[in-house]
């Protein structure tokens, strides 16, 4: 069979999104089934998004219609957690929004607008979230050759890959600025070898997300590094039934690669740790008193298991060590979590 070699930015773009793709595809339990995000960890991370929403609506005066779009929502779980989490009185001016690509579940509450595209740019005034999406907006790799030239990295449909022709043009322009790769090894031989994730893309992707709202706040968490910190072989991986695997762009596992979050900041963007950011939000993993277990073991045994989830998803060493992107718009919500 002829190999179909192209940049991982397309390749990954029909394995994930294509016809079948890994996230269009209506059948099975869906992204859940193969990875564990914060939100599938306990239902804690809702309840601290219901916080967020609360502050935002309070800083934005309580607006008749309170818009909480989640982009890349899966099957809806998070965004029905929210709506059980929230005040009634909240909850009752709520307009809730599913961005994902994959058909809208059965069962999921009438009230949430399933989509498949963002809603208009200016055209909504509240809270905008999304948790783990942008690792998967597809992006090309690059990798430096034996003379420490950045090539295209290309892929073949079984996950072969090879090098294509040095990187030009506006990707050779976002990976000096913020991911560059040596030309040289500390000895002065070529620095062959390294790759980088050209992450353009995902900067547009968020962009346009956070022109979603006319006011209000965009939140994007996610696995993320930083220009001073960037690893040298890059991150691109593959998820499947739970495991970490080889990334093959078929449409059977997930495509992924951590993101270049000080890329994507804007003016006056606020960034944290989950760790802090949940802290904050009043998620501390704090063991009950002991003296709760002899006046009331039953509440003793779920306040125990509150602070165990509570504690995997501010683990500095695990999902307490994602990055948090704060963009304020229209000037209300700034500082909601470190005032």
């Amino acid at each position: 069979m002829t190999h179909d070699w192209c940049g991982w930015r397309d390749a990954t773009e029909r394995a994930l999104y294509g016809p079948g793709g890994f996230y269009t595809c209506g059948d099975g339990p869906g992204p859940a089934g193969h990875f564990r995000t914060s939100v599938h960890v306990s239902p804690l991370y809702a309840e601290a998004l219901a916080t967020l929403l609360c502050r935002v609506d309070a800083a934005l005066g309580s607006p008749a219609e309170l818009a909480l779009v989640d982009v890349g929502a899966g099957r809806g779980e998070l965004l029905t957690g929210v709506l059980a989490a929230l005040p009634k009185p909240v909850c009752a001016r709520v307009r809730p929004y599913a961005v994902e690509r994959a058909p809208r579940p059965a069962g999921l509450d009438e009230r949430v607008s399933w989509r498949a595209e963002l809603p208009a740019p200016g055209s909504l005034t509240g809270l905008l979230f999304a948790n783990e999406w942008l690792d998967n907006v597809p992006v090309d790799v690059a990798e430096t050759d034996g003379d420490g030239v950045p090539r295209l990295v290309l892929v073949s449909p079984d996950g072969t890959e090879r090098l294509g022709d040095p990187v030009t043009g506006v990707d050779a322009d976002w990976l000096a600025r913020w991911w560059p790769l040596p030309d040289c090894a500390p000895d002065h031989a070529p620095a062959s070898g390294l790759r980088a994730e050209i992450g353009h893309p995902r900067d547009a992707a968020w962009s346009r997300a956070v022109r979603t709202l006319r006011a209000g706040l965009a939140v994007t968490a996610d696995y993320a590094h930083s220009r001073d910190a960037r690893p040298p072989y890059g991150t691109l991986t593959g998820f499947r039934e739970g495991r970490e695997v080889r990334p093959v762009p078929d449409g059977t596992c997930d495509i992924t690669a951590h993101v270049a979050l000080d890329a994507c900041a804007g003016p006056g963007a606020e960034h944290l740790t989950q760790r802090q950011a949940l802290h904050a939000l009043g998620i501390d993993g704090r063991r009950p008193p002991l003296s709760l277990a002899s006046s009331d073991p039953a509440a003793y045994v779920r306040a125990l298991g509150a602070a165990g989830a509570a504690a995997e998803l501010t683990d500095p060493a695990g999902l307490g060590s994602f990055g948090w992107l704060l963009q304020p718009v229209g000037g209300s919500c700034t500082g909601l979590l470190t005032r």
